[in-house]
């Protein structure tokens, strides 16, 4: 007996002995932030919850994915409950004074999350958006975009393998790469899976009739991108602070785990500029950022990060620390601007860029 209860002992001493190096790494503890560029940004008052940004480079215009998604938070994932119905915006980069909804009237109970652009061969644009309804399902919807930015839906896209989609990558029409975030959503299995850092989570891909996980094995995967050649694609790794870069065959669509990229922030979404540089919104303290989803009035600070990718090097870019822009998660860049959303917040800051 006491042989089998120091073997208990021991467990739970190792057991929290990993958990502490998990969590005290994750919470940005050890990390000291200053403020940065954050005096030179101008707020631009959307909706609530601009949590994805992507910019159509031809047209010089932003789209803003926006949820007011604090009550689904707190609620665990579980079911939307009562949060009012969301919305696409459209910014133009020439003017970023002003937004306007472009997605249309018609769409009820609509949560969008992550967002991505595709662009055809023939000038064709369509805009993919993650969305949870509060019927449970999980769908990517699928919009074509008018010369004036305004969307028109196309089609909805639900199947098995994607059941706790987050973010959203476009191959084609009606193509896309996913990731699953959570594999538990509630009770005590998530409380470990997050906190233990444990890599249950995937990437699920489309091929236009049927989906299917791709690849496995992330810790909580958040954000996707793709590079501009199509052959390399990216995935946050919100719980171990890192970029998963994957090799991609552009034949299968394989994707295949080739190294990861360490940043100083629990990553969020991922943008990819013209020059193939990765920008990514993030958490520097993440308890931070919980206590914020309970309670607005709560600070959690927003971070901006630029990565090479040929060289893995990184670069802080934007850092708020007082509130300007709590929980970012995004940072979407061209054309000398910088653009920052939120998880929470109603407004992105418009910031200048070399």
């Amino acid at each position: 007996m006491r042989v089998f209860l120091a073997g208990f002992g021991l467990i739970i001493i190792l057991a929290v002995g990993y958990w502490l190096s998990l969590i005290v790494p994750l919470s940005g503890a050890l990390n000291t932030y200053e403020p940065l560029l954050v005096e030179q940004c101008e707020r631009l008052e959307i909706a609530p919850g601009t949590e994805d940004i992507v910019v159509d480079v031809e047209a010089n215009i932003a789209f803003v994915s926006s949820a007011d998604r604090r009550a689904w938070f707190n609620d665990g994932g579980s079911e939307v409950g009562g949060v009012k119905n969301g919305g696409i915006y459209m910014v133009d980069l020439d003017d970023p004074t002003s937004a306007r909804l472009v997605s249309p009237d018609s769409m009820t109970d609509f949560l969008p999350h992550g967002i991505d652009l595709w662009h055809g061969d023939n000038g064709e644009k369509r805009l993919f958006v993650v969305s949870h309804p509060s019927t449970g399902e999980e769908i990517v919807e699928i919009f074509e975009v008018a010369e004036n930015a305004s969307l028109t839906h196309l089609k909805s896209i639900s199947f098995d393998e994607m059941y706790s989609p987050n973010d959203v990558v476009a191959v084609g029409p009606s193509q896309f790469y996913a990731t699953n975030d959570r594999r538990y959503d509630v009770g005590l299995m998530s409380w470990v899976e997050t906190n233990f850092a444990l890599p249950l989570t995937s990437v699920v891909y489309f091929d236009g009739n049927t989906g299917r996980e791709i690849e496995n094995g992330f810790a909580y995967a958040n954000g996707i991108n793709i590079s501009n050649d199509g052959g390399t694609v990216y995935v946050s790794e919100v719980v171990k602070r890192r970029i998963s870069v994957l090799s991609r065959d552009l034949q299968t669509n394989a994707l295949t785990k080739t190294r990861t990229i360490k940043i100083n922030a629990a990553p969020d979404n991922i943008d990819v500029d013209d020059e193939g540089r990765l920008w990514i919104g993030g958490h520097p303290k993440p308890l931070e950022f919980a206590a914020h989803a309970k309670d607005s009035r709560k600070i959690s600070p927003s971070h901006v990060v630029k990565i090479d990718p040929e060289t893995d090097a990184y670069e802080d870019v934007f850092i708020s620390l007082d509130g300007e822009i709590n929980a970012s998660s995004v940072g979407a860049a061209h054309n000398g601007k910088l653009l920052v959303g939120a998880v929470f917040d109603p407004h992105i800051m418009v910031c200048p860029i070399s």
